[in-house]
């Protein structure tokens, strides 16, 4: 289940941004699971060593940007807007948001793993394969909180090519790289 407290913050930072996304945020318990066994991308990216030193900023911009994702192919969390076309721009608002926010702090290896996220799974959702998306998030999160290592670039390169097996790689490399 998608930690309530970073969904929190999540839509103080978009309310403390003004605009017309300020008045889309959404008053909702936030109660959103990615697949089996309930992924929390947020929490396992702002877990790792690596988000250690920054640790409230990555969990916002991997909120941000897994909002603009679900504001692209799904439920979101933070938002609600009616209009598809304004929650297209708004979810890419987001990613922007979230892309911006490790930038401040000069992290450009989690800027690196978003960037896949999103490209990934937005070959995913075109596809029509869940699967893959959520172990697109999975790997990535991962990546984000530990560092990508050779199993990951592999899975990942997979997943461009559209192998089959994709999906199964990036939940093992996942896996591999947390433990």
């Amino acid at each position: 289940m998608s930690d309530p407290d970073a969904v929190t913050r999540l839509r103080a930072a978009i309310r403390a941004g003004a605009g017309p996304l300020a008045d889309a945020v959404s008053a909702a318990p936030a109660t959103y699971a990615m697949g089996e066994g309930g992924l929390d991308p947020v929490a396992l990216a702002a877990s790792g060593p690596h988000a250690a030193q920054h640790r409230d900023d990555v969990e916002l911009a991997v909120s941000a940007i897994l909002e603009g994702c679900l504001l692209h192919y799904g439920q979101p969390r933070a938002l609600q807007i009616g209009d598809p076309d304004l929650a297209l721009l708004a979810g890419d608002r987001l990613y922007a948001l979230g892309l911006a926010r490790l930038a401040s702090i000069g992290d450009l290896g989690a800027i690196a793993q978003l960037a896949d996220i999103i490209a990934l799974s937005a070959q995913a959702h075109v596809a029509r394969d869940e699967a893959l998306a959520l172990a697109a998030w999975h790997a990535g999160a991962a990546a984000i909180g530990w560092g990508e290592n050779a199993p990951t670039a592999a899975a990942k390169a997979r997943a461009r090519e559209g192998d089959p097996g994709a999906a199964e790689a990036l939940h093992a490399a996942a896996s591999q790289t947390v433990a």
